[in-house]
């Protein structure tokens, strides 16, 4: 290790990671960008130049840069070609000269990067079925083969026309769960990449795999919904590739060859549930000499292989198991667990019964009247069942579906289920896309820290391979508005940068050629206001804003590239339907979407002018994609969208915003539009609308007063507009509609409505009462930035800024991010009349110390600790 001489502190490189993969097994991308981080070095040291040394086929290349860049750099080498192994080490230089010893390597793996590489088939039973019911049986499949000696290496890439779990040799592959996920499937079908040397012996060897019909023939849409969305085969596609110590490689494929037989799973969905009948299980059957002759034949389908794409992000995953809390008995003399947290998932049973005995599971995210309350779930039955064997102990979990739940009903459990519980017999298992955590928050306000963890708890549920809007009644499909408003706090909260950038892809598939951005992504089919599809500000603006929020946070100008014509084609569509005019005031719109006055039977019918948010949303998006178009070089762009946005903001202005700062919608939703996004200018006209919005918080009561659109933007407009009070007020009410009023009714999780459940403890009535809806929670990216005072500064946090404004009776609070450069942190704490500050600098990047009543300070890597005196 190289060190300064007089300093003590080794320069320490991190392992370099790949692209935004988290294990970087069967990757598509031919030439894969670098990140590493600095784990320490001495005191105000800098890069100016890294190695990069590339380990392939037995070579090792190294490629020397000069500069400071170590975040998402360019392949060094030639590109990958499939199934090629790179190992790759970095080293830093300082401005010493003396260079870091190398990193720990990473070894990387392309996946199947041609479409001739596939020579496997998709297959599946071929059973006589009612395509229009939800209880077609779904299918396993088997076959063998022979393992020479001398194996080296296997690969498994599998995916299917549904969901899948793979066997070998009796053992399951991987830990996927929901494989291969929902993308728009026609265009777009993802293949995993699993090693599975170590599942292999000399000799014969099966494989098998669990089918199931998910999101690609299941049920999908509201009410009674729709099914065969995408086809309606059940079929797995696959191919087992063998390499010998010889150079030669074997492939086992999925074709004709393969057998097929009933699943003791009797019918799976994703909003119902699944029945598993333990009697009808064949022991053995993805084990070699298994007696499979009575099984039938599979039949070839048709998958064009140029759509089979590796994924960009981490795959669903069981993250964590929960106990219940408590075993209740309901007037009714049911049996319900309680698990004393709204969690996405399924339960796990250990279970010991007479043969035939059926256990069934009804979940529900609230009680009513002491009972679980199913309604708000609608059509979706969320039940699952498991018939018992009558084996000594048997263990079961749903393998195809999930519930949105906190309560669940147990009927008909052959023991003691008190004392079963006691013993950890039924276990909730949380799944969600296996994410990497970046960002954590605390305050010494326990009700604010609850808050945060409902945040974060609600984002887990709804990130099940897209961002969902709820996870548990019969809708889950993956609402652009949503995920929009609520992109800076997920990329607060997890490294999401992998799995939005591969739904944006999926977002520009579906987008229509005119440009219309869809209201959810990907696409289903749906009737009464959703269809046909039409543009609505807000919703289509996911195709400009979560991108640049992307670029923002992950300092990734890829994404950017890769959207930007999406991103322009939205815009160009909006210009057309505003006309000379710059205001985009015709056409269906959501408006304020959920605005707490609007009418339970129109949540469009906000306060604010639907087409006020419109026109703001438009000059918003023409301004993003000006900032792209600057960030990739493109100057005849970023001027043509930089003139267009000041268009609109001067059409918004003469529209919507008097003389005196008053705006045509008197309504916070308005102001906080104008505000934040840079409609108005003129610091005389901006104070007075601030001070406009932060009288009508107060006339309120600090009750919430703001949907969907209005709701993120407004503690920022308050606090950065000089009403950093009125914006704590807010915050910290605990009247209905409010935070902190969810927080103290019990909820565990951010609710759709501000009132889903009543001051009497009622269930709201309304239609969409979800539990589990992450859009409201998009305040808790204002706690890091303002509350503990920690953000980004420049793309992908190379300069931070701790900028805390304590307010509301706090006494201390702090934010902890671990951006692409390393860990950052910000603890502030009030003791004896002074603001005391601790911050952390990753190496790599520099920040501003922003306290209040001071000068802003320039700090380097390292921990900076200042007080300051509070505020009068």
């Amino acid at each position: 290790m190289s060190r300064v001489p007089g300093q003590d502190r080794a320069v320490v490189v991190e392992a370099p990671r790949v692209e935004h993969h988290r294990e970087p097994l069967g990757i598509g991308e031919r030439t894969p960008r670098l990140s590493w981080r600095v784990l320490s070095a001495p005191e105000a040291w800098r890069q100016t130049a890294y190695r990069v040394d590339v380990e392939r086929d037995g070579t090792t290349t190294s490629h020397e840069v000069q500069g400071q860049d170590q975040v998402l750099v360019a392949w060094p080498g030639r590109p990958l070609r499939s199934r090629d192994v790179a190992v790759v080490r970095v080293a830093v230089r300082g401005a010493d000269g003396a260079w870091s010893d190398p990193s720990a390597p990473t070894t990387l793996e392309a996946g199947l990067l041609e479409p001739a590489d596939w020579v496997a088939r998709p297959v599946g039973a071929t059973r006589n079925e009612n395509p229009n019911t939800d209880d077609r049986r779904p299918s396993i499949l088997r076959t063998e083969f022979e393992v020479r000696p001398g194996l080296v290496r296997a690969r498994l890439y599998a995916t299917a026309h549904g969901l899948h779990e793979a066997e070998i040799n009796g053992e399951r592959v991987g830990a996927d769960v929901l494989a291969p996920g929902w993308t728009v499937y026609g265009e777009r079908l993802r293949y995993a990449t699993h090693d599975v040397t170590a599942l292999l012996e000399p000799g014969a060897n099966a494989i098998g795999a669990w089918l199931a019909d998910g999101w690609y023939r299941g049920r999908l849409g509201w009410r009674d919904g729709f099914r065969n969305v995408y086809g309606d085969d059940q079929s797995f596609l696959a191919q087992l590739e063998l390499v010998y110590a010889d150079g030669t490689r074997e492939v086992v494929p999925t074709d004709w060859s393969w057998r097929s037989a009933p699943s003791p799973i009797l019918r799976s969905g994703i909003y119902d549930g699944e029945d598993y009948d333990a009697r009808a299980e064949q022991p053995g059957w993805s084990r070699a000499g298994f007696d499979d002759s009575a099984w039938d034949g599979v039949q070839e389908r048709r998958r064009d292989p140029a759509t089979l794409v590796a994924p960009t992000g981490p795959p669903v995953r069981v993250t964590q198991e929960l106990r219940p809390a408590r075993v209740l008995t309901g007037p009714s003399g049911s049996r319900i667990l309680d698990f004393g947290q709204n969690l996405v998932g399924r339960v796990r049973l250990r279970v010991s019964g007479p043969a035939g005995t059926t256990v069934t599971l009804r979940t529900a995210e609230v009680l009513q009247d002491g009972e679980i309350c199913t309604r708000p779930l609608r059509a979706a039955r969320s039940a699952d069942s498991y018939t018992l064997a009558g084996r000594a102990v048997e263990e079961w979990e749903p393998r195809f579906t999930y519930h949105g739940f906190r309560y669940a009903e147990v009927s008909g459990w052959p023991g003691d289920l008190d004392a079963d519980v006691a013993e950890g017999a039924l276990v909730a298992r949380v799944l969600h896309t296996d994410l990497e955590r970046t960002g954590w928050f605390d305050s010494s306000d326990p009700l604010l820290n609850r808050l945060h963890e409902n945040v974060v708890w609600s984002m887990r549920g709804n990130f099940v391979d897209l961002p969902t809007d709820c996870p548990q009644r019969d809708e889950r499909i993956g609402w652009t508005g949503d995920l929009q408003v609520f992109a800076p706090t997920a990329s607060t909260l997890f490294d999401v940068s992998g799995m939005l950038s591969g739904w944006l892809r999926d977002l520009a598939v579906e987008q229509l050629p005119d440009g219309t951005v869809p209201w959810f992504v990907p696409v289903i089919p749906a009737v009464d206001k959703w269809t046909p599809m039409r543009p609505g500000a807000a919703w289509g603006d996911a195709a400009t804003l979560v991108p640049w929020t992307l670029y923002e946070r992950f300092g990734d100008a890829g994404v950017l590239r890769a959207q930007l014509d999406s991103a322009r084609r939205w815009v160009d569509l909006v210009e057309r339907l505003a006309g000379p005019s710059r205001l985009w005031d015709t056409g269906f719109q959501l408006g304020d979407w959920l605005d707490p006055a609007a009418p339970p039977e129109d949540p469009a019918d906000a306060r604010t002018d639907r087409y006020l948010v419109a026109t703001a949303y438009f000059a918003r998006s023409a301004q993003t994609v000006a900032r792209m178009a600057e960030v990739l070089g493109l100057d005849a762009e970023h001027a043509r969208y930089a003139a267009l946005a000041d268009e609109v903001a001067a059409a918004f202005r003469a529209e919507y915003v008097a003389d005196d700062g008053r705006m045509s919608s008197d309504a916070p939703t308005a102001y906080a539009l104008a505000l934040r996004f840079g409609l108005i200018t003129d610091p005389a006209l901006r104070a007075a609308a601030a001070s406009r919005l932060a009288e009508l918080v107060r006339q309120a009561g600090n009750r919430i007063a703001t949907g969907f659109v209005g709701t993120p933007l407004v503690s920022d407009a308050l606090s950065a507009d000089g009403h950093l009070g009125t914006a704590y007020d807010l915050l910290l009410e605990r009247g209905c509609p409010s935070w902190l009023y969810q927080v103290e009714q019990g909820a565990t999780t951010i609710w759709e409505r501000w009132d889903s459940l009543l001051p009497d403890g009622t269930v709201n009535p309304g239609q969409m009462t979800s539990f589990n809806h992450y859009a409201l929670g998009a305040v808790a990216d204002w706690t890091h930035r303002v509350v503990a005072g920690l953000a980004p500064a420049a793309p992908g946090y190379r300069r931070i800024r701790f900028a805390p404004r304590p307010g509301g009776g706090l006494t201390h609070a702090g934010a902890r991010h671990l951006t692409p450069y390393g860990e950052t942190s910000i603890s502030w704490r009030i003791e004896g009349g002074g603001l005391r500050v601790e911050a952390v600098v990753p190496v790599g990047a520099t920040a501003v110390l922003d306290l209040p009543g001071a000068e802003p300070e320039e700090l380097d890597a390292g921990t900076h600790r200042r007080t300051a005196p509070l505020p009068r």
